[in-house]
C-alpha cells in the first residue's frame, strides 16, 4: 500500500471533519423532526456536541496520533510531528466551518 502524500492528507483531515460536523448534524436534524423535537435547535445543538468527535474522526483516531507525538518527542522525528500538528490543526479548522456553516443556517444565538 502506497503512503498518500502529505497535502493530501492535510486536505481531507479538513473535509472529513467538515462532512462528519454537517453530516451528522442534518442528519440528527432529520431524526428530531421525526420524533417531533425542532430540527433547528437540535441541528445547532448536535453540532456543538458532534464537534470533538469530527477532529478524531479526521485525524484517523486517537492511537496514531499518540504513536505520532511518541515518536516525534521521544525519538526526535520532529518532522512527524510538525505534519500531525498541521492534521489537527486542518481537522480543527474544518470543524470550526462547519460550526460556523450550520450557526449560518440555523441562525441560533445570533445578536444584532
Amino acid at each position: 500500500m502506497q503512503e498518500q502524500p502529505f497535502i493530501t492528507l492535510f486536505f481531507q483531515s479538513y473535509f472529513i471533519a467538515l462532512g462528519v460536523l454537517i453530516g451528522g448534524s442534518i442528519v440528527g436534524g432529520l431524526a428530531s423532526f421525526l420524533t417531533g423535537k425542532p430540527p433547528l435547535t437540535e441541528i445547532y445543538r448536535l453540532s456543538n456536541m458532534i464537534h470533538i468527535w469530527a477532529i478524531v474522526t479526521a485525524i484517523g483516531g486517537t492511537f496514531d496520533a499518540v504513536s505520532t507525538f511518541e515518536r516525534g518527542l521521544l525519538e526526535g522525528q520532529t518532522k512527524d510531528l510538525f505534519k500531525q500538528i498541521l492534521l489537527i490543526l486542518s481537522a480543527l479548522g474544518g470543524a470550526q466551518t462547519g460550526s460556523l456553516i450550520i450557526q449560518w443556517l440555523t441562525q441560533e444565538h445570533t445578536t444584532l
